[in-house]
């Protein structure tokens, strides 16, 4: 374990709870690989002492922060300034400090984009249908539409949908008892709900509908192989697993950070999916 000097870097990430979170054991390896004089630490803060603490931290020299549940829209609201990612998905998940000011953005699009390329999945092949309407897909649809990707959503909650819909111009919605029918106008399924995780009900979806050469992602990673992708791969369809997006979505925090670009590659998936076993 590296020793700490007094000029080392530090991050972080804020939730309430955040133990469940494995973004330590991640930026831990890559600051150990790199040798780096820093760390990244768990940091449970409470909501309602959220904008206070934030500041704290920056006036403490910490270089940024992680945002997880329940803090993605508090941390919206406390940044001095937003970039385009953020300001689409109504949410942050990465905080830069730097000269007094507090920058937000929000990589989750931009890690899930990622995770599939990296699995040989072409996110612009042909229309998407994702299925949830929470804070996942309002990250992950700007991204698909700038890609100039038709997208469509069917969520549990019809309303929450239009919500969406009328929030992010372009979107369709489907009802959600019409999701199966709808496979097979798709490309790529993908399931933003918690639908399929440990200790939760499986999606139920009739994959034989989906169109031939059809992708499933899942950003669930706890199972890595949730119900959804064995049902995907049962049916001869291409699957991409939750981790990967994790593992992305961290790179350019960890960048802006610590100023090394780290690489997503598969001793660094071994490693953190071994803590999820």
């Amino acid at each position: 374990m590296p020793i700490l000097s007094g000029h080392a870097r530090l991050a972080g990430i804020v939730g309430w709870p955040v133990s469940h979170s494995r973004s330590p054991r991640l930026h831990g390896f890559w600051l150990e690989r790199h040798k780096i004089d820093g760390a990244y630490v768990p940091l449970p803060i409470r909501p309602a002492d959220f904008p206070a603490a934030i500041r704290g931290l920056m006036l403490s020299g910490f270089a940024g922060t992680n945002i997880t549940i329940p803090n993605k829209i508090a941390a919206f609201e406390v940044c001095d300034i937003v970039d385009e990612s953020a300001r689409k998905a109504g949410a942050v998940n990465t905080l830069v400090f730097k000269d007094g000011k507090i920058s937000g953005s929000n990589t989750d699009g931009w890690g899930f984009l990622a995770n599939l390329r990296a699995n040989a999945v072409d996110p612009a092949a042909g229309p998407a249908l994702l299925l949830g309407a929470g804070g996942s897909a309002r990250a992950i649809v700007p991204v698909l539409q700038a890609l100039g990707v038709r997208v469509t959503v069917a969520n549990r909650t019809r309303d929450r949908a239009d919500a969406l819909a009328k929030d992010l111009p372009g979107l369709a919605v489907v009802d959600w008892d019409r999701r199966s029918d709808a496979l097979a106008d798709h490309a790529l399924l993908v399931n933003t709900t918690s639908l399929g995780m440990h200790g939760q009900n499986p999606v139920e979806i009739d994959l034989s509908r989906a169109a031939k050469g059809a992708a499933v992602s899942d950003i669930v990673y706890v199972p890595l192989e949730t119900p959804l992708l064995a049902d995907a791969r049962a049916h001869g369809l291409r699957t991409v697993e939750g981790l990967g997006m994790l593992l992305h979505q961290a790179v350019p925090g960890f960048a802006a950070w610590f100023g090394v670009e780290p690489v997503v590659d598969e001793d660094l998936r071994r490693f953190v999916a071994a803590d999820l076993l």
